[in-house]
């Protein structure tokens, strides 16, 4: 494994760190006081689409996408990897100008794999321009939706059309006027095999039948220029029978397709907080401030800190960079574990750092103003994001276990 950055990568991020320090950092303070100013609070400040004019000038557009799909920029994961951390320093702010943000980029990934050509020109094509945004209904208030099977929204063959009936929570930008597309997991045979009985179907958010309720917030955020993450009620909700993503019975197959490369996005993101809350607690712990009588980044506490923020940030980056390696060699069935492990370990990195940092802030760590408290709320949803720890604990344990009593019974024959 050669983790060095080959000449694309150093190309691109030169690039885009020079976009990130001419526009991206300076357009911070402008995207907060638009938001306040906004007619609709689910709408993007205006700042936003001079900075994705931008991007798309300086050829920053869609690098999340590998050349397999035969759409975007045709990176590799590994190449892909340095990108997604620069991003990650403004999360609210350059993934979206560089048209990388989630829930679009798995769903963009979902069209390109399996959509048909009238439904990749209907969504796709819009959503690779950046002219609209979408939304993926997968989890359920009423269920403990990290396990994907226990989904019930119900979606039933009615001639020539398919009828959902159901409720689906933190389906984050559907609170958004630029979102034109749901992509709704839902229970298609309930009497076939458990990774069978589901289906993914496409659901124009006009239909009729389709309520948003209101937006979750995380930790008292809203995420309102994301486009919140809405709490929707299908009600008999009718679309064509060829909104059909794929064939009925693939919506596990695949949900799964989806969530691997948005897990290790999110990790990738999750490093280049991280960095940027480091720099913050270096910056304010060595501003002159003093607490009985030393500087505080002389106080043994803060000291360690540090170090541990730097540990915890370099292991992590080797340990997603292996991962991506990984997707890029064998897959993403044959990086499952690995994959599991990155969500975890990001979540854990992003939640560390963030933390330390706001307690080096004192008062200020939790204000508005630093970004470390929106940061933190971003860093503690990333435990959930993508299927609970608990469960991406329980599939490498699992393996491991699996891989032992291999070996052991190998060694009795």
């Amino acid at each position: 494994m050669d983790f060095g950055y080959d000449e694309t990568t150093e190309r691109l991020r030169g690039e885009l760190l020079d976009f990130m320090e001419e526009h991206i950092h300076p357009a911070e303070a402008v995207w907060h006081e638009q938001l306040r100013e906004l007619d609709d609070p689910w709408d993007a400040p205006p700042v936003m689409a001079d900075l994705k004019a931008e991007a798309r000038r300086r050829g920053l557009w869609n690098l999340f996408l590998p050349a397999s799909h035969g759409h975007g920029a045709g990176l590799t994961n590994v190449q892909y990897a340095p990108l997604a951390e620069i991003t990650g320093r403004s999360p609210w702010i350059a993934p979206e100008a560089i048209n990388c943000s989630a829930p679009d980029t798995g769903n963009m990934e979902l069209l390109s794999l399996a959509a048909t050509e009238e439904q990749k020109a209907r969504w796709l094509e819009p959503l690779l321009a950046g002219e609209i945004r979408s939304g993926f209904s997968m989890t359920e208030p009423d269920v403990a939706s990290s396990d994907a099977t226990n989904i019930q929204t119900r979606i039933r063959r009615e001639g020539d059309e398919y009828v959902i009936s159901g409720r689906k929570w933190w389906t984050t930008g559907a609170l958004s006027p630029r979102c034109k597309l749901l992509i709704v997991l839902g229970v298609s045979d309930p009497d076939a095999e458990r990774h069978r009985s589901q289906s993914m179907i496409l659901v124009p958010k006009d239909t009729p039948g389709v309520t948003v309720r209101r937006s979750m917030t995380v930790l008292g955020y809203d995420d309102g220029p994301h486009g919140g993450h809405g709490d929707i009620v299908f009600e008999d909700v009718r679309v064509p029978a060829e909104n059909m993503l794929g064939e009925e019975g693939d919506g596990f197959r695949l949900a799964q397709e989806r969530l691997g490369p948005g897990r290790i996005h999110h990790a990738m993101r999750a490093i280049g907080m991280a960095e940027r809350a480091l720099e913050l607690m270096i910056e304010r712990t060595t501003s002159g401030r003093s607490t009985f009588g030393r500087p505080l980044v002389e106080h043994g506490i803060v000291e360690h800190w540090i170090a541990e923020s730097r540990i915890r940030i370099e292991q992590t980056r080797l340990l997603v960079l292996k991962t991506a390696w990984l997707m890029d060699t064998v897959g993403n069935k044959g990086a499952r574990v690995e994959v599991s492990a990155i969500k975890v370990a990001a979540a854990d990195l992003a939640t560390y750092v963030v933390d330390r940092a706001i307690q080096a802030h004192g008062g200020g760590g939790i204000s508005q103003e630093f970004p470390l408290a929106e940061q933190y709320a971003i860093a503690r949803a990333l435990h959930f994001v993508d299927g609970p720890d608990e469960v991406h604990r329980m599939a490498i344990a699992r393996r491991e276990v699996r891989s032992a009593r291999e070996r052991l019974a190998a060694a009795q024959r």
